[in-house]
């Protein structure tokens, strides 16, 4: 029942909305959900369970409703603390289209000068269209777009945007709804009212369902790619403790070298 709840909100109430409603009814249920069994490493909150999340398709053990985090936001803040040490050196980050779970932490890290950008979210600092993004070249070693560009007219603008403000050695964190079982990207002008991109894209908002080339899109732009199963990486321990979803990769673009 709480499943199919959130899976309706999500679906038709909007984003906005959600954004201002969801932080505080998230912190009443992360405190009937509190245990022992499972931890959110952005904030350390222990789970016994977690809810489930997913528009179409539920999945368990998603949702860890005090940060509002979902499996990948998790990841991608592993990711950050364990190989890019960013509790300790002096990033300029960039973080397009915010999410709560990420957003709390890094504005409170005192080493970070940190941006928030979106075009009509109220956790952004900057309102501004990722595909004209208002600022000078070279501007922040770290940027953060996750589950954005799916959602953008131009996507392969916007990535040349992004690649134009990251800094020479800078990397940004790229994720997007991938179906890997699609070789190539789905995107099609007929396709074009709620119902139909909820059918063929899995949400009605989406203008594109990305396939196995979307490294190849994001090397166009400039980007080095790097594709890691970071969950796999990890101790198995430590994915479990942290509900991870098996198989989910990071998408890394790099402007210059990386080590492998």
């Amino acid at each position: 029942m709480l499943g199919k709840a959130i899976s309706l909100a999500t679906r038709f109430i909007p984003r906005t909305l959600l954004h201002r409603v969801g932080v505080a009814v998230g912190w009443c249920l992360a405190q009937v959900c509190r245990g022992h069994r499972y931890q959110d490493p952005i904030d350390g909150f222990g789970y016994r369970t977690l809810l489930p999340y997913g528009r179409m398709a539920q999945r368990r053990n998603a949702l860890a409703p005090k940060s509002l985090s979902l499996e990948r936001h998790r990841l991608i803040w592993l990711y950050l603390h364990r190989e890019l040490d960013l509790a300790n050196r002096p990033y300029r980050i960039l973080h397009m289209a915010p999410e709560w779970a990420l957003r709390k932490r890094l504005g409170h890290m005192e080493n970070l000068r940190y941006t928030t950008a979106d075009l009509n979210s109220p956790w952004a600092q900057v309102h501004c269209d990722i595909q004209a993004l208002p600022f000078p070249d070279e501007s922040f070693d770290l940027i953060l777009c996750n589950h954005v560009l799916e959602h953008i007219p131009d996507d392969r603008l916007a990535m040349r945007e992004l690649y134009r403000v990251l800094a020479p050695g800078g990397t940004a964190v790229l994720l997007v709804p991938i179906d890997e079982n699609r070789a190539d990207t789905l995107e099609d002008p007929a396709i074009n009212t709620p119902k139909l991109r909820e059918r063929y894209y899995h949400q009605r908002d989406h203008l594109r369902l990305y396939g196995r080339d979307y490294a190849e899109r994001l090397q166009a732009a400039g980007f080095l790619v790097q594709v890691r199963d970071y969950a796999a990486e990890l101790p198995p321990e430590i994915a479990t403790k942290c509900a991870l979803r098996a198989g989910e990769k990071l998408y890394l673009g790099h402007k210059g070298k990386f080590q492998q």
